[in-house]
This record gives C-alpha cells, sequence and structure tokens, in this order.
C-alpha cells in the first residue's frame, strides 16, 4: 500500500493525507459518519496511478485528527470543511470523491456552489439523512434532550485489535475486521497509562436537534449539474427502497453502477478493485466536466 503524506489544513483546523504528485488536478475525498481519511486508504492509491491525479482525503471536524468543534456537528457545517481544505490546497473547483456521509455533504456543496464542484464520484451516499416536517418537533425533543445528557466515559483498549473487534461489534453498518482496520488504526490515541482510545469528538454522537426534509434534500440534488457518478454496493444501505429511487431520480444524468460490496465497498480487499476500475473508467470518461455556471477549471 502506498504510504501517503499527511497534511495540515485551514491553519491547523483540519488534517488530512494525500496520494499523488502536488501539481496534479486536485480530487478531494470525504469519508463517512465517525470514519476518516484513511477510509481512502485502499483506493486513492490505485486511482492517483491510474488517472494522474492528486487525491487529498481530510478528517472532517471532530474526527480522526483534526480539531473538534464547539456544539452541534450539523452536515450542512462539514461543507466549510470541504470549502477550507479547498482553499488551503489553492483548488476554486475540485472533483469530490465521497463517501456515505461524505456524499451528503458533497451533493448539498454541489447544489448550492456548483461553481465550487467539478464531478461528484459517489460511493453508497446520496442526499442526506432526513425527517419528515411532521417529525420535527420529536427530532427536536430528542436533540435537546440528547444535548443535556452528558457523553460517556471514553472506551478504552489495551491494543488495537481489541478495538477492531469494538467497530465491527458496534458499526452502524456491517463491515468486517480487515476492511475497517486502516480506519480504526487513525482513529486511535493514546491515554497516559498506555490504553487505547478513540480520537473522535464523543459529541458526534448527540441526537441532530434538527434535519432537512426528504423534499428540501430531493430539491437539492435536482440542483446538481456537474457529472456525477454513484457507486452503489449490492449489500450497502441505499438499494430499492422509495426514499433511495427519488433521490436518484432527482439527479439528472446520474450514472448509476451497482458492484459486489457492502457499505464499505471501497475498503474491502475484494470489492475495492471493481470500484477503482468504475471510477476510474468514468473519470476518464469525463475529462472536461461542465456545468451551467461557474467554470471548469479543476
Amino acid at each position: 500500500m502506498t504510504s501517503p503524506q499527511a497534511l495540515s489544513l485551514a491553519e491547523g483546523r483540519l488534517s488530512g493525507l494525500a496520494w499523488g504528485e502536488a501539481g496534479a488536478p486536485l480530487w478531494l475525498a470525504l469519508h463517512g459518519w465517525l470514519d476518516n481519511a484513511a477510509s481512502f486508504s485502499r483506493l486513492a492509491p490505485m486511482l492517483t496511478r491510474r488517472l494522474g491525479v492528486r487525491i487529498v482525503a481530510i478528517d472532517f471536524a471532530g474526527h480522526g485528527h483534526s480539531r473538534h468543534t464547539p456544539g452541534d456537528y450539523a452536515i450542512w457545517d462539514y461543507a466549510d470543511d470541504v470549502l477550507d481544505a479547498s482553499d488551503s490546497l489553492g483548488s476554486t473547483r475540485p472533483t469530490l470523491l465521497a463517501h456515505s456521509m461524505g456524499a451528503g455533504v458533497a451533493c448539498l456543496l454541489a447544489s448550492a456552489l456548483p461553481e465550487r464542484v467539478a464531478r461528484l464520484a459517489l460511493i453508497d451516499g446520496l442526499g442526506a439523512v432526513t425527517t419528515p416536517a411532521t417529525e420535527a418537533p420529536r427530532q427536536l425533543r430528542r436533540g435537546l434532550l440528547g444535548h443535556r445528557r452528558s457523553p460517556s466515559l471514553p472506551a478504552r483498549y489495551a491494543d488495537e485489535e481489541t478495538a477492531v473487534v469494538a467497530r465491527v461489534r458496534g458499526g452502524a453498518t456491517p463491515v468486517d475486521a480487515e476492511t475497517i482496520r486502516p480506519v480504526v488504526a487513525r482513529n486511535l490515541g493514546a491515554f497516559g497509562d498506555g490504553a487505547l482510545g478513540w480520537r473522535t469528538d464523543p459529541y458526534l454522537m448527540r441526537p441532530s436537534p434538527v434535519r432537512l426534509t426528504p423534499e428540501q434534500v430531493v430539491a437539492c440534488l435536482a440542483e446538481i449539474e456537474c457529472p456525477a457518478l454513484l457507486v452503489e454496493g449490492q449489500t450497502g444501505i441505499l438499494g430499492e427502497g422509495e426514499p433511495a429511487r427519488r433521490a436518484r431520480a432527482a439527479l439528472a444524468g446520474l450514472e448509476r453502477r451497482v458492484l459486489p460490496g457492502g457499505h464499505h465497498l471501497h475498503l474491502e480487499p475484494e470489492a475495492m478493485p471493481a470500484v477503482a476500475e468504475t471510477i476510474g473508467g468514468w473519470a476518464e470518461g469525463n475529462t472536461q466536466p461542465s456545468g451551467k455556471r461557474g467554470d471548469a477549471s479543476a
């Protein structure tokens, strides 16, 4: 596996990992909830070799090696992480390679500021987690009560292998140890007594007091103008349910590929090569990003 370059971005607020030459066209890689930049440690080297691009995977605020943020972690706040990272790297319009929650952030940013996004390569994620308008009072209740509870004591692990087992058992989606190991390794820090614990901000676990409605997310997807690819896992989180079908239909021109694998198929050793081949072929066929607004300089 190619060793990445560690980066400090946005005046030290964000951390990241980079693969490829510094002067190559920039792709920003955006990870999922509770993951980190190492989510792309297997996929990024293959894409940089094939496409001659530079891939910079950032740790969102509160994740990995990035700083924690006082207050809430709303999904639209992560759009500022993307913009700050882009500015730090001198790019006005990168391609976004994004998984799960990161795909949601990428979609919101591409809809609101199309001049800042050249293309979207989405991995098992589209739009954002929503709450129907009629459920807004109950969502607000969960958020308010959750914010008043003190976070649990941090988990402690004797070694990395024990932490990997805990991540496999407690993950929001099914994943095996070999798949998630790079993410766990980047997310571990040492206590003073030598025990290991998570770097992620425990406040990431608090329920959101407010979420976008399904109608708002569909409206955002309908505004996206750049080329977009969605790579889904056959056992991923989207599938053929009505919300996923409605989201895919809203994004005009979306190219969809369903591949063997689960939600973290870009990390699965057996599934990842097909993901790299699919994204690489799509990128080679979309070498001149275009849109109704903004430039195509990236």
